[in-house]
């Protein structure tokens, strides 16, 4: 494993956060600088220890010999191409859940070849530094896409950085990536959304959803609470494929009222059949 490096983090909420907390504790990096544009998350982020310092943008660009970005996939779209005229040879790399228009922005710059576009597949309902978590990364997968197109050192650093905080490592060309993760990952919180806001609008009295809620509602409307700053540009930039996603989710949704509805126990029997089939993917 490479020496390590002064690393710049962009954004230092949940996953910026959580990952800070990572490259301390493996050894990874010799400094942290943070960059934020929230005070309020500069100072939390202080507090906590999640960075040695905060630095304006400029300034952290140049001091750091890594630089990760973990904001909200709108601005990085907008951020990156001014991130990259700035670079020499630092090593560039996002943290995303959507890949194609970040990739888009620089495909034609210069420096694209410092860049390295990534999604770790973890998150949490939470947001903001205090809800960083140590050892977050570990044990689940990342996805690099349009690994060809990174310069092979700085591919090569960030695949053995992820490694070496516990996670597994997986190729993708953006396009699949973002078709993918709207299955696994998109569908999810909009149905999560969706449900809480049909439970809050036909129960009124609040206290009775608190006082009988079940696990199974529990875990199903966690992700509600997800930060709407998060998930609306998300949802925005991935609406081809989640638009796609979504009519199947209600088609099969109609189809459960249906058979309800004519009070066709065969039918819910071999919907729920159906769907007991995804033992076979997830254990």
């Amino acid at each position: 494993m490479n020496k390590r490096k002064r690393i710049a983090i962009i954004g230092v909420g949940l996953i910026g956060g959580s990952m800070a907390l990572q490259l301390h504790e493996k050894k990874l990096s010799s400094r942290l600088i943070g960059v934020e544009a929230s005070r309020e998350h500069a100072e939390q982020a202080l507090e906590y220890e999640l960075v040695d310092e905060f630095l304006p943008l400029d300034e952290a660009i140049t001091a750091a010999e890594v630089v990760l970005l973990a904001i909200p996939v709108n601005k990085m779209a907008q951020l990156l191409p001014q991130i990259m005229d700035k670079v020499t040879d630092q090593i560039v790399m996002d943290m995303g859940s959507t890949k194609s228009l970040v990739i888009e922005a620089i495909k034609d710059h210069p420096k694209r070849g410092r860049f390295v576009a990534t999604h770790p597949m973890w998150g949490t309902e939470y947001s903001g530094p205090k809800s960083a978590i140590r050892g977050a990364f570990e044990g689940k997968a990342v996805i690099i896409c349009n690994a060809a197109e990174s310069d092979p050192d700085a591919l090569e650093w960030v695949k053995n950085m992820y490694a070496k905080i516990g996670m597994r490592v997986v190729e993708m060309e953006a396009k699949a990536h973002d078709l993918h993760v709207a299955y696994v990952s998109h569908i999810s919180h909009i149905t999560s959304f969706a449900l809480a806001n049909t439970v809050l609008e036909k129960e009124k009295v609040e206290s009775a959803i608190f006082e009988i809620a079940s696990a199974g509602f529990e875990s199903t409307v966690r992700l509600a609470k997800s930060n709407p700053d998060m998930w609306v540009p998300i949802f925005l930039q991935n609406k081809d494929n989640i638009i796609d996603v979504l009519t199947e989710h209600i088609d099969q949704l109609t189809k459960f009222k249906e058979s309800i509805q004519s009070d066709d126990p065969g039918r819910l029997q071999s919907l729920i059949t159906d769907a007991n089939k995804i033992k076979r993917i997830i254990r």
